[in-house]
């Protein structure tokens, strides 16, 4: 898919990483016992971006890749699976990231990341956004681990001022320790970029790194003083609170057979989108975000895991009395 002057402004724009999932195909064993894997386009930004798609929204990514073959296949991907690819540049001296997984449900997955001596998403510059497109898109989405090195960093702040907060700009909390020099760094620079968007999504561990606080409420808070509209916190098997100044909505987990966890947190961004972008109720729109990460964690890739609009209404209607017993819009 590629965008000319023609094109309508995007409704979902994200910026960062993108790469290649080298995901095992046999469960419960380690990296050396492993016989088969899986290729599949990846980053979570990148995989928001489908999310979006899928739900028939015109997205794009910004982001690098390598002067290499996998770098190709990102970019061909990216068109497969709906998305613009118009917004990728080539960085030659960088190769196309990979990242290996191993799998051990329910729910332990590590991760680990080939990106030295960097990564092309790593390696932006500011004369690498296009402004015009992050100030006309819809939605616009970043991960805080754009944030962690330079030119990346100021990349991301030129797109931020560029938004003027006009629009929805969401920040991924996204914290990986091994992106940052230190805790007291990463705090830093998530915390600063906290008022120049209006939502905020992370887990307990990266709103304890982006406001010092990891109990839900009292992190929702710090998000809101923060300066974001809409403070979403994940718990885990504990659910979601989400609140606004006006709002506080809890959501149990959407039931679900996990079988790789990894792809759970960029489905819950992608229906956040859609529900925001279709405008739903917030209580609406987290429930479907919980129900889409509950269908991807049940698959084994990320990217081509993300559900429908029918498929996600479908699962929302089964456990809406278990879950959402007061929503009626269904």
């Amino acid at each position: 898919m590629t965008a000319s002057a023609s094109t309508p402004p995007l409704d979902v724009l994200t910026i960062g990483r993108c790469g290649i999932d080298v995901y095992p195909l046999q469960t419960g064993v380690g990296l050396e016992d492993v016989e088969s894997f899986g290729k599949f386009l990846g980053g979570s930004p990148t995989n928001v971006a489908v999310a979006a798609a899928r739900y028939r929204h015109r997205s794009a990514v910004i982001t690098g890749v390598g002067d290499d073959p996998f770098g190709r296949f990102v970019r061909r991907e990216m068109r497969q699976l709906g998305v613009y690819d118009d917004y990728v540049v080539t960085k030659a001296d960088f190769l196309t990231p990979l990242t290996f997984c191993e799998i051990f449900p329910p729910d332990n997955f590590p991760l680990y990341f080939y990106r030295e001596p960097s990564a092309p998403d790593l390696e932006l510059t500011q004369s690498d956004i296009p402004a015009d497109a992050v100030r006309e898109a819809e939605i616009f989405w970043i991960s805080a681990t754009g944030l962690s090195k330079e030119p990346s960093r100021a990349a991301h702040h030129a797109a931020l001022d560029a938004r003027e907060r006009k629009r929805l700009t969401i920040m991924d909390l996204d914290y990986r320790a091994s992106f940052w020099n230190s805790e007291e760094e990463a705090h830093a620079r998530v915390f600063e970029a906290l008022s120049k968007v209006n939502v905020a999504i992370g887990n307990r561990e990266e709103c304890r790194i982006a406001v010092g606080e990891t109990d839900p409420e009292r992190a929702a808070d710090a998000l809101l003083d923060a300066g974001v509209e809409i403070a979403v916190v994940k718990q885990g098997m504990y659910g979601t609170l989400a609140k606004t100044r006006q709002e506080r909505i809890e959501m149990p987990v959407t039931p679900a057979t996990t079988l790789n966890g990894l792809g759970a947190g960029d489905a819950f961004g992608g229906a956040i989108c859609h529900g925001l972008l279709s405008g739903w109720s917030l209580e609406k729109t987290i429930f479907a975000a919980s129900t889409a990460g509950a269908i991807v964690a049940s698959r084994l890739e990320c990217s081509t895991a993300m559900p429908t609009e029918p498929e996600l209404l479908e699962m929302m209607r089964t456990y809406r009395d278990e879950c959402a017993p007061t929503l009626t819009d269904l």
